[in-house]
């Protein structure tokens, strides 16, 4: 397949790029610096996610596409997915996995609410949750077969495989998720059809 990838030099997004590349993958990525070692199939763009054409030249030609982009108190990631959205009905492109936040899972303190509101995450900042519910409420009124995947605490790790995935809530007890199981998930999204149009909460 030949892949969109943004934010591939984060943490999640750089292991995304990792088993893309190490399954054969052709891989385009869109960059801000030239961060990213070489490799055959790895197409580097240089340009900025808030800008339409960088987007345009980074999707063009792809099957699918995945989104890390982090939050970093910028509103860089709501400002992008409009654009991504956008050019992925330009190309009709429509399998989009994203990393999101377990605070836009539904909340089970407070039905009706997600979970930044509703009082079940223990963060007084929801400044990142804002951004990522955005962008899944963007996703909500389009045709896109979106995912998005959504880690609660995510400290550096590699996979381990044994894992909770719960549709648009977090598993019970759940704790944290290393950056390897989270990004192993969402890659296998690829070949999967059970999240389609839905939050998937990830926890150990």
């Amino acid at each position: 397949m030949k892949l969109a990838i943004f934010g591939a030099t984060g943490r999640v997004g750089g292991e995304i790029l990792k088993r893309a590349l190490r399954d054969g993958h052709h891989v385009k990525a869109l960059v801000r610096s030239e961060k990213l070692e070489t490799h055959p199939n790895l197409e580097i763009i240089l340009g900025d996610v808030r800008n339409a054409e960088d987007i345009e030249r980074t999707i063009a030609g792809t099957t699918a596409v995945f989104s890390a982009i982090g939050t970093d108190r910028t509103t860089t990631l709501s400002e992008a997915a409009p654009l991504i959205v956008k050019s992925m009905a330009n190309h009709n492109i429509k399998r989009i996995i994203t990393i999101g936040t377990a605070g836009i899972l539904d909340s089970r303190l407070s039905p009706g609410l997600l979970r930044y509101e509703g009082g079940d995450s223990k963060r007084k900042l929801t400044f990142a949750a804002e951004e990522h519910e955005a962008v899944y409420r963007l996703f909500e009124k389009t045709e896109l077969h979106w995912t998005i995947v959504c880690p609660t605490y995510l400290p550096d790790g590699e996979a381990r495989g044994n894992y909770r995935a719960e549709k648009d809530l977090l598993p019970e007890e759940g704790k944290e998720i290393t950056v390897g199981d989270t990004a192993e998930f969402a890659y296998r999204q690829l070949q999967s059809q059970e999240f389609i149009q839905s939050r998937v909460g990830l926890a150990y």
